[in-house]
């Protein structure tokens, strides 16, 4: 048999196939009316695994597993009809249906904004860009940001997310979990980390040197060229070239923004500290109702996932068979509960889209901690 004789014979089973397909789903649909009418739920655990065992018997040793991922797949198809018939019980879609009618045309440029750390911050020169005339309120940690969101001190906070260096903020999404709140807008900001210190200060002066956390992961190059030099964490860039600024010391100095420089009246020692100039910092805007501004074209979700082979799989296949691009996954393990883990997931997709509203709210319906974080668009 050559090559095209194959395909042709191919193609000739894939009609069958796609007719033995839409007989299935004929009958999905009978037992999904069925389902309706009896009050039944759609999703039936020992059914779906019965089906699989037949399956995979059927199939040999050979292709037990190729059949086991094809039939996961059309069981997730048939079960996404069946929930169309018989009706979701979710309440986000009508709540982003609201959202999007209700909420202003134009992002707006005036606001009170929570950020965390002190004046010349990078979550300033976020707010910044994001509006044009904020009032800023700051907060000595990201928990603040949050809980002056989420009690109505301020309208929206700014966050740092990730970094294209250092990764994710961890204590970022771990806060999430805690806080009720919703994704309104981001923004990807350059990051020009400078060695900052006292007029008259050298390089071979310096004995410790201020940063946060991911400051000093993204200049861990330069840190580590350095000899006898004690490394402090602070809670911000900014507080640590403040800080830097108002000491009696001499032998100390910042990583932190060329702004903060001309801010606290401190020079630039090195303009050449962080790993990589092409170093960028991704925040979030926060708000504590749900707003969803035209344009909205990126998503974010945060669910659990049970603990078992191939769950993971079966919800990132979902995005897939709808040719949604997942652009972020991050897991962070949940608190007293081992091997447990919250998943979060970052997508470019319409929230217009119906058969994206129609996921979302599958979602909502089948796990049992899942949230919606929002629909927003990004600035670069």
């Amino acid at each position: 048999m050559d090559l095209q004789e194959a395909r042709n014979q191919i193609n000739a089973v894939d009609e069958q196939l796609v007719s033995l397909f839409k007989e299935r789903m004929e009958l999905s649909k009978e037992i999904g009316e069925f389902k309706k009418a009896n009050g039944m739920p759609v999703f039936d655990r020992s059914r779906e695994r019965d089906v699989l065992n037949h399956v995979c018997d059927l199939a040999g040793k050979e292709f037990e597993n190729y059949v086991h991922v094809l039939y996961n797949t059309l069981l997730d198809v048939s079960r996404a009809y069946q929930k169309q018939i018989v009706g979701s019980h979710s309440t986000l879609v009508p709540r982003i249906r609201e959202a999007m009618k209700t909420t202003d045309p134009v992002f707006p440029g005036r606001a009170l904004v929570a950020c965390q750390g002190v004046e010349g911050a990078y979550s300033q020169n976020a707010c910044d860009k994001l509006f044009s005339l904020p009032s800023i309120m700051y907060f000595n940690s990201f928990q603040g940001v949050f809980q002056a969101v989420e009690k109505g001190f301020c309208k929206y906070g700014i966050l740092p997310i990730e970094n294209s260096t250092a990764g994710s903020v961890n204590e970022v999404y771990d806060l999430m979990k805690k806080h009720n709140f919703s994704i309104v807008r981001s923004i990807k900001l350059r990051i020009d980390h400078n060695l900052l210190a006292k007029k008259g200060t050298k390089l071979s002066d310096i004995k410790e040197i201020f940063s946060h956390q991911q400051a000093l992961d993204q200049c861990s190059e330069f840190l580590k060229s350095l000899k006898d030099v004690k490394i402090t964490v602070c809670e911000n860039t900014a507080a640590a070239a403040k800080f830097v600024a108002e000491s009696d010391r001499t032998d100390i100095a910042a990583i932190s923004s060329k702004n903060c420089a001309g801010l606290y009246s401190l020079s630039v020692v090195s303009n050449t500290v962080q790993n990589n100039d092409n170093n960028y910092t991704r925040f979030i805007c926060i708000s504590k109702e749900m707003e969803i501004y035209p344009g909205a074209d990126k998503i974010s979700l945060m669910f659990s996932i049970s603990h078992k082979p191939g769950a993971l799989y079966n919800v990132v296949s979902r995005f897939s068979s709808l040719g949604l691009n997942l652009t972020k996954l991050e897991s962070r393990p949940m608190p007293g509960k081992d091997f447990e883990f919250m998943f979060y997931f970052d997508l470019n997709a319409s929230i217009y889209d119906e058969k994206v509203l129609s996921l979302l709210g599958e979602f909502d319906d089948e796990f049992d901690q899942f949230t919606f974080l929002g629909a927003y668009s990004e600035m670069i």
